[in-house]
């Protein structure tokens, strides 16, 4: 007989934006008591999308969370987003989570950016199972769902098979056991098995039987002796089967019509681990921490949140030990003591304060914890452990902001500053060359809410600039010349003399500086200021205010004054000499390539080629399996820093794609006296 802690579980629902995962979050706490009545995505009232640019846009931007009873057991839930704009924190989110529930829409099977999410599920070793939603769509193809499945490389146990008479979902045939349920008002009644579905639910079921004898050694050769399986042992083997992650069961429902969510939340019990069944956690030193709450205290700080009456929300999953309020631990981080008030469980923006102890597995929040940020760990002090900290990718788009009114650009800094605690995948900087404040992040639509989350939070104006692009500038050839700078005006003047030797560089060869002096025409002591004098200047730039770069400069002579010579005289004078040697060796542009892989359907590889030509894009190979084609191509940044809109139009919202920087190019003429005039027409104005 199992206690509660070990039949608890805590599970994510990931799946693609649009294919109903806050809909079925919405059932499941329907069904387990937590809600009187279903909210609906299309009038902003499900209990887990409450933030106000969720409601606006329909869809989830941020991770929900959930807990319930279950046959007196808690269950724990994340709903993480599945637009590809708000999952660049995913890693973290798994790292909460025992097990996955991943749902796909009936209409549209498996689409590229469902791959990138299996592969991350796969590289945490969570145990999953598939729920294929929307059967009560018109154009609902259950087989064409599951046959999309062995794109992901899955060996699947079917457990339901969608009953559907005159386009509608009425009802469902449980394979393993030959039995059909019809759907009814007062829950589900037994049924013949429709005729037209016999004969696939009975080859689904002798495959679902050898996958699951396949998986166990003992199951396996009483299979081949008997030909035949107890319910009990089909049971435990793919429960077995599940935990190890070789087996991955599939179930139906349709979350808006409330069909199909006691038995997603039974198969949770019955199939995903519990924090005991999960694999070991293992710190940066490869020390193991097994998931039991008798070891010592662990908690993994994997989510932050802002709430508007209890401030800053630390969002914990309890990796070991047993936590009670008002627990002290210790901050493996930055090695400070943070005190846990009063924990509570949320479920949408409702928080429930704990009384009872937590288990591991358990998913809380914390409130106003001093020095604590997502990624860190709290541990007992006699107890140190450390869970390494999963990596981020890279922002993919950086736009310029600017506040509506002059002067308050710190205001603007501060306000998009208090959005990166809750928003890891925000990057924020400033450009030290004009001033202006630049927000990076995993998309256009991703800045766009960030922005309007931030103006609506801290009542301020924001403009949103057109996005930077990187170029640079560099030089060939080789020349010598001469940075002199003299200056006397009464008292103590300014000398500084020097002779330099420039040349370029080959791509990605970076700065170099040689010191060549000898006999002392110039003092040691002077030699570092000139070579701050040229890296300033070359950080202004020369044609198009952009940063010079693959550059060697040698200074070889010069002469200095006892009395006038200063670092500040020498280091006017390595600027002067460097304005010079641009002027002589004839300067050239360079515009940044980023090496972009895009995963779309088949059927648009010809449109998503072609416009990458107009894009002055390289395809430098592709890929097709499954339906789904991965396209690799070399193009100008400047060409793609709104490309998400535009690959969204053409695939119909199935495509996403990466973009990581690759290289520096010389740029085109035409590109090149764009970006100088635009330059020169900025300073005319300043």
């Amino acid at each position: 007989m199992s206690t509660p802690f070990e039949a608890q579980r805590t599970f994510a629902l990931v799946g693609t934006g649009g294919c109903g995962k806050t809909s079925l979050a919405e059932m499941l706490l329907f069904n387990a008591g937590v809600l009187t009545r279903m909210g609906a995505i299309e009038d902003g009232s499900t209990s887990l999308d409450y933030e106000p640019e969720e409601v606006r846009r329909r869809g989830s931007i941020q991770p929900a969370f959930a807990t319930w009873l279950w046959n007196k057991n808690r269950q724990f839930m994340i709903d993480i987003p599945g637009d590809g704009n708000f999952t660049g924190d995913m890693e973290y989110l798994l790292k909460g989570v025992d097990g996955v529930v991943f749902v796909l829409d009936a209409v549209d099977g498996v689409r590229p950016l469902t791959k990138k999410f299996w592969n991350l599920v796969r590289a945490e070793n969570l145990p999953a199972m598939f729920v294929i939603n929307k059967l009560d769509r018109d154009r609902a193809d259950f087989q064409m769902a599951f046959d999309s499945l062995s794109a992901l490389g899955v060996k699947t146990v079917v457990l339901q098979v969608p009953i559907r008479q005159n386009e509608a979902f009425v009802g469902v045939v449980d394979v393993l056991h030959g039995k059909a349920f019809m759907f009814a008002d007062n829950g589900l009644s037994e049924a013949e098995i429709p005729s037209s579905l016999a004969d696939d639910v009975q080859i689904l079921h002798d495959v679902a039987v050898e996958n699951i004898a396949e998986s166990d050694e003992g199951l396996m050769e009483k299979y081949l002796e008997e030909g035949s399986l107890s319910p009990e042992e089909l049971s435990a083997g793919l429960r077995a089967g599940v935990l190890s992650g070789e087996l991955t069961p599939v179930l139906v429902c349709s979350a808006v019509e409330n069909k199909g969510g006691k038995a997603i939340l039974d198969a949770v019990e019955a199939l995903l681990p519990s924090p005991l069944e999960r694999p070991v956690f293992v710190d940066q030193s490869g020390h193991e921490r097994v998931g039991s709450p008798d070891a010592p205290l662990v908690c993994f700080v994997f989510k932050t949140l802002s709430d508007p009456f209890s401030g800053q929300l630390s969002i914990l999953r309890v990796l070991s030990g047993t936590l009670t309020a008002d627990t002290a631990l210790k901050n493996m981080r930055n090695e400070e003591n943070e005190r846990l008030g009063n924990i509570l469980y949320l479920t949408g923006k409702t928080q429930t304060p704990v009384k009872e102890a937590v288990y591991p597995g358990s998913i809380i929040a914390v409130a106003k914890l001093k020095n604590t940020r997502t990624g860190d760990t709290l541990c007992d002090e006699k107890n140190p452990f450390v869970l390494p900290m999963p990596t981020l990718p890279p922002q993919l788009i950086t736009y310029a902001l600017a506040p509506k009114e002059k002067g308050e650009e710190d205001k603007v800094y501060a306000a998009i500053q208090r959005l990166l605690d809750e928003d890891i995948t925000l990057k924020l900087a400033r450009d030290e060359e004009c001033g202006d404040i630049l927000l990076s992040g995993m998309g256009q639509l991703h800045i766009e809410l960030s922005v309007e989350k931030a103006k609506r939070r801290y009542k301020i104006e924001i403009l949103l600039k057109t996005p930077k692009v990187p170029y640079r500038e560099t030089v060939r050839g080789k020349c010598q010349v001469q940075g002199r700078h003299k200056k006397q005006s009464g008292g103590r003047g300014q000398f500084g003399d020097c002779w330099i030797e420039m040349e370029g560089l080959p791509r990605g060869a970076g700065y170099v500086f040689e010191d060549a002096i000898v006999g002392g025409v110039i003092p040691r002591q002077y030699i570092p200021a000139i070579d701050k004098g040229v890296q300033e200047a070359a950080a202004r730039g020369f044609l198009a205010g952009c940063q010079v770069v693959d550059f060697r400069v040698k200074v070889y002579d010069g002469s200095y004054h006892t009395v006038d010579s200063s670092e500040m005289a020498f280091k006017v004078a390595g600027s002067l000499a460097f304005k010079k040697a641009m002027e002589s060796l004839k300067p050239i542009l360079l515009e940044p390539i980023v090496l972009l892989t895009i995963s779309i359907p088949d059927e648009n590889m010809g449109d998503v080629i072609g416009d990458l030509s107009s894009r002055r894009g390289k395809v430098l190979g592709s890929d097709s399996q499954a339906g789904i084609t991965e396209i690799k191509a070399h193009v100008p940044m400047s060409e793609v820093l709104r490309y998400a809109p535009d690959l969204r139009s053409m695939t119909g919202g199935q495509g996403f794609f990466t973009m990581e920087f690759a290289h520096y190019e010389e740029a085109p003429q035409p590109v090149a006296e764009k970006v100088i005039a635009e330059h020169q027409k900025n300073r005319s104005e300043e």
